[in-house]
């Protein structure tokens, strides 16, 4: 009899301790997992692909991304460095733009691109600022940072810049820097 005494209170005892150890870990689990945290993925070794009419056109690589699902602000965070090659019919690289962090706005559809932003060409030009945002509607690029663009001979610097995203063609808004006089020549005949 007191066997079975002993036996059951036991029993009461471990059903209330599991009880109350359950209702705790539900009033844990809801402060630990708020809404803002499950509307962000996060994707490691990223590649995204743009294409146009079934050819490949931008291919956008990261080592990390965090997507943020956001009804009014959707966008796609590469906090540790993105590259993006802009690419030929033959998936040849036309240019690279490669930046220690960046942001694409889904709405906007656009790339900011911020830190150590260096887009070079196949043709040795090579551009350097802070600040690069990348238009995937327009295929421009644009900024209104010191820029330094170094081409074989030359350099050439200023303040604001809008281009062509594979840098056929580009204009500083406020150039300063170094001209060929060959060049310059050419230009006034």
């Amino acid at each position: 009899m007191k066997l079975r005494l002993i036996y059951w209170s036991f029993f009461i005892f471990l059903l209330v301790g599991i009880a109350y150890a359950c209702s705790d870990l539900k009033k844990e689990t809801r402060q630990v997992y708020t809404l803002d945290d499950v509307a962000v993925e996060t994707a490691r070794d990223v590649e995204i692909l743009y294409s146009d009419s079934a050819i490949v056109r931008v291919r956008v690589t990261g080592p990390v991304m965090y997507n943020y699902i956001d009804r009014e602000n959707p966008r796609q965070e590469f906090p540790e460095s993105v590259k993006i090659e802009f690419l030929e019919p033959d998936l040849s690289i036309k240019s690279t733009l490669t930046a220690k962090k960046a942001m694409r706005y889904q709405e906007k559809g656009q790339i900011v691109a911020r830190d150590s932003v260096v887009l070079t060409t196949a043709e040795q030009e090579k551009l350097e600022t802070e600040e690069l945002i990348w238009d995937e509607k327009t295929a421009k690029v644009f900024t209104e940072k010191f820029v330094k663009v170094t081409k074989p001979g030359e350099v050439i610097y200023g303040y604001g810049l809008e281009a062509e995203q594979d840098f056929s063609y580009w204009k500083i808004t406020v150039p300063k820097g170094r001209i060929k006089v060959e060049q310059l020549d050419d230009v006034l005949k």
